[in-house]
């Protein structure tokens, strides 16, 4: 079973790479924090909407508790190709465009999404470092021309420099806002943006 709301999918995708990180659970603090969410109670509703639908499970014990990620079952060799299409920033914009490739990639990791609406780009710098998307990762991206404020797209400015960062609209302006505490959102007009798709995975190639 997969999550019912698109929010839902993002708290769990978080969870999973927060444990494959940290090696352990976050707290609602942490995963509230990282969604710009105030209230705790929020999120708490998010994680019993998944526990609801088997995706988690929740152990309790006194004073505190754990979150662990339930794994759907998937056969070992499910797996899918996709066009790996060159590189994207994580910085900086760059030309997104380069020699196209055909990568394997576990099936899961597009959940509904078929196969042939996703696409590949491997990340370069270090913007995006605090969503745990890293210089060398493979960014898992479908390829639509809309986003709702908060997602992460790829977004093409001037329609020539292409980013990966999270789209915020103000009035006639878009910002692409990175997730690194020491550099700042990018912002222009809405003109110049086209999005070209939105970040729905990741692979870290082994070291």
């Amino acid at each position: 079973m997969l999550p019912r709301t698109q929010r839902q999918k993002e708290v769990l995708d978080y969870i999973t790479r927060f444990l494959a990180k940290h090696g352990h659970e976050p707290s609602y603090a942490q995963i509230a924090r990282y969604f710009g969410v105030s209230s705790k109670a929020t999120i708490a509703k998010h994680i019993s909407a998944l526990e609801k639908r088997g995706l988690i499970k929740r152990e309790h014990e006194p004073g505190r508790f754990t979150l662990a990620v339930r794994v759907e079952e998937a056969a070992p060799d499910a797996v899918c190709e996709v066009a790996l299409l060159g590189r994207i920033a994580a910085g900086a914009p760059i030309d997104a465009v380069g020699d196209i490739e055909m990568i394997c990639v576990p099936r899961f990791l597009l959940g509904r999404v078929r196969p042939e609406r996703i696409y590949a780009l491997r990340v370069k710098g270090d913007s995006m470092i605090d969503e745990h998307i890293c210089d060398g990762d493979i960014a898992l991206i479908e390829n639509r021309s809309e986003a709702r404020d908060g997602e992460i797209v790829v977004a093409l400015i001037d329609r020539v420099q292409a980013t990966l960062k999270r789209l915020f609209r103000f009035g006639e302006e878009v910002e692409l806002r990175p997730s690194n505490a020491q550099l700042e959102p990018i912002r222009v007009h809405a003109s110049r943006v086209e999005i070209q798709g939105i970040f729905r995975g990741l692979m870290r190639p082994n070291a």
